[in-house]
């Protein structure tokens, strides 16, 4: 039988209550099927950690992590805890040394879930995002100058290398061969004049190789305001760390809220893991109330199934999501139902009990 090892860092606020949900739905997977297991080892690491001893994670927690197949991830951050040092020195970190640069996010209205757009088809908002994840805009370069004093300045620097950049949109142009779809650039080049103009370029080099695959290419404004008019023509996408950190929140309230936004960090030559994680916040001002919204950690469970090889059941998982929606009887408080974390996850679980039963 073949075993997964995966590291659990169930993090902050409702990451513990969310997590287990996906747990719980990992394992059900894993014995419908029967010839594979998942082995979790849980870290403390987040927040609370932080408080106690001054960082984020153990001084020897990416070495500690490299020996797993893949990281869950469940939420980060708490109040007392600056935001950038919540991420920097636990989230980006581990992206970053684990070369986790393609960074998947699915913006997919299910049926059930609500769209604040009038007059838009179910079929319409069907959109994958495929954001650089390990250097642009996020890259960590820069300086504070002169610091509290009256000609203090500040630098953030954006870091667009040849290589990170091209093999991010070479593997959206694969990724949308495979799926025949189209594949859309978003940059900025008109104001942006050296990394969003080498963005287009690259993005032009390589599209010359993928003669097949349909393309466009939209200034990331003007994105934002036809992912609102004109949803469907938004197919795969690329786009830089920034704006496509920006554009899958906008996408997430399309396709029913940033509980249903799940989000993949791969690194797609499997040197180190690879990670899976709500988009979704720790929520601390309901945590450990037993009503956090599983949806989106249970959907980037399904992302680790596909990652494995097992896209079956990665959509036997987001079909049950759909179901749950559709049903409308299991939902928690943030979705206008009453129901808790955990009831949630138990009536995934006996959604897709029914579907395998129904089809052996």
């Amino acid at each position: 039988m073949k075993t997964y090892k995966i590291a659990v860092i169930a993090g902050d606020g409702i990451g513990p209550e969310v997590i287990d949900e996906g747990i719980k739905v990992l394992n059900k997977v894993a014995a419908l099927d029967g010839n594979f297991h998942f082995d979790f080892t849980h870290f403390p690491w987040g927040c609370e950690y932080y408080t106690k001893h001054g960082k984020m994670m153990a001084d020897d927690g990416i070495e500690q992590l490299k020996e797993f197949d893949a990281i869950y991830l469940g939420a980060v951050g708490f109040p007392g805890v600056p935001d950038h040092i919540s991420l920097w020195d636990l989230l980006l970190i581990i992206r970053k040394e684990f070369d986790q640069y393609v960074n998947i996010r699915p913006i997919k209205l299910l049926k059930g879930a609500h769209c604040p757009l009038a007059d838009v088809k179910r079929e319409d908002i069907d959109m994958l995002f495929i954001r650089e994840n390990t250097e642009g805009e996020y890259s960590g370069a820069g300086d504070w100058l002169f610091k509290g004093k009256e000609n203090e300045v500040v630098l953030q620097n954006g870091v667009f290398s040849r290589k990170g950049t091209e093999r991010i949109i070479r593997y959206a142009f694969e990724t949308a061969k495979k799926e025949g779809r189209s594949l859309t650039s978003i940059s900025k080049a008109n104001a942006l004049n050296y990394s969003m103009v080498f963005w287009d370029q690259v993005f032009e080099e390589v599209s010359a190789d993928y003669p097949e695959v349909e393309t466009a290419s939209y200034l990331v404004d003007a994105a934002a305001m036809l992912m609102i008019t004109d949803p469907k023509r938004f197919e795969v996408v690329v786009t830089s760390n920034l704006f496509g950190d920006i554009l899958t929140d906008v996408g997430a309230a399309l396709a029913g809220g940033i509980g249903l936004a799940a989000g993949a960090n791969v690194n797609p030559k499997r040197e180190f893991p690879s990670m899976f994680e709500p988009v979704h916040g720790s929520a601390p001002d309901i945590a450990g109330q037993g009503i956090g919204n599983p949806l989106a950690s249970i959907w980037s469970a399904s992302q680790m199934l596909d990652y494995f090889g097992y896209e079956q059941y990665g959509k036997l998982v987001v079909d049950a999501i759909e179901q749950l929606l559709v049903e409308g009887a299991t939902l928690t408080p943030d979705m206008k139902g009453t129901a808790s974390t955990s009831e949630v996850g138990d009536r995934l679980v006996g959604i897709m009990t029914s579907s395998i039963t129904a089809n052996v």
